[in-house]
């Protein structure tokens, strides 16, 4: 199973480097070695393209993008996920706050197990770093409205960090969040549309350089929009939404000795 990675990236000159090496060389380092690593430049102003490009030309398996477009954090995960050519691709920040061990476990699931994998910051065996105390009290309120809303368990919605299948990402279209707000548009709708997905704890460590793109006043109308959409269509019509029966999850071993017969 080819795996893709996609980090959107803006202004981290001071991070991206350390974050392509620590992915590309623990996967290399477990026998995961059929990756993509796709950095989405959104507008950034420092080095950040120059130092990608060279990583690029060290290794062919990692790829620099422009979005030139609008920006946003939304706008340049979709412009990457328009250039995936994985089966199964994992979305992580430019900060290394995601750990590459938990993008193995990621990669296992969503080759053996379920077509979405969800990591989870606050479970009993999660690992949590530095996480700014305001921001864990807008998150812990934001995840439980979430929870009430559609009935369900996850508690981290909001978490950037998630994997799913290619196809998974071919079935939440279109996507419509330009910014933050795109981190529980595509879990929502995966969950709603019927995909299979799992729940794991995970660690995350606050940023050691830099500063983090996301503006809790600015985004608080951006994350209702997307929340009461994709709760309107799980309302009213995710019959009609609902996943292809031939997109069910196949485990890839199977998937791939079906496709021999």
């Amino acid at each position: 199973m080819k795996l893709s990675i996609v980090i959107p990236a803006r202004n981290e000159a001071g991070n991206i480097e350390k974050t392509i090496t620590h992915i590309r060389d623990h996967l290399d380092s477990v026998g995961i070695q059929d990756i993509e690593i796709i950095v989405v430049d959104d507008g950034s102003s420092d080095e950040t393209y120059e130092l990608v490009s060279a990583e690029r030309n060290r290794d062919d398996r990692i790829y620099i993008v422009q979005n030139k477009g609008l920006h946003g954090f939304g706008r340049a995960i979709a412009y990457g996920l328009q250039h995936i050519t994985g089966d199964a691709v994992v979305i992580t920040m430019a900060d290394l706050s995601d750990a590459p061990e938990d993008i193995v476990k990621y990669y296992h699931i969503l080759r053996d197990e379920a077509d979405c994998v969800f990591g989870s910051r606050f479970m009993v065996d999660s690992t949590v770093y530095d996480y700014p105390k305001f921001k864990l009290v807008v998150n812990r309120i934001a995840n439980f409205l979430i929870r009430i809303m559609f009935g369900m368990k996850f508690n981290d919605t909001t978490n950037a960090f998630k994997g799913y299948r290619a196809y998974v990402i071919k079935g939440c279209q279109p996507l419509i969040s330009p910014h933050f707000n795109l981190t529980i548009e595509i879990p929502l709708k995966a969950m709603v549309r019927g995909y299979s997905y799992k729940v794991i704890p995970i660690s995350w460590r606050n940023r050691d350089i830099g500063v983090s793109q996301l503006k809790l006043r600015e985004q608080g109308s951006r994350y209702l929009y997307t929340l009461l959409t994709i709760w309107f269509e799980w309302l009213l019509v995710r019959k009609d939404t609902k996943r292809p029966e031939n997109e069910s999850f196949i485990a890839w071993d199977d998937r791939i000795n079906t496709l021999d017969k």
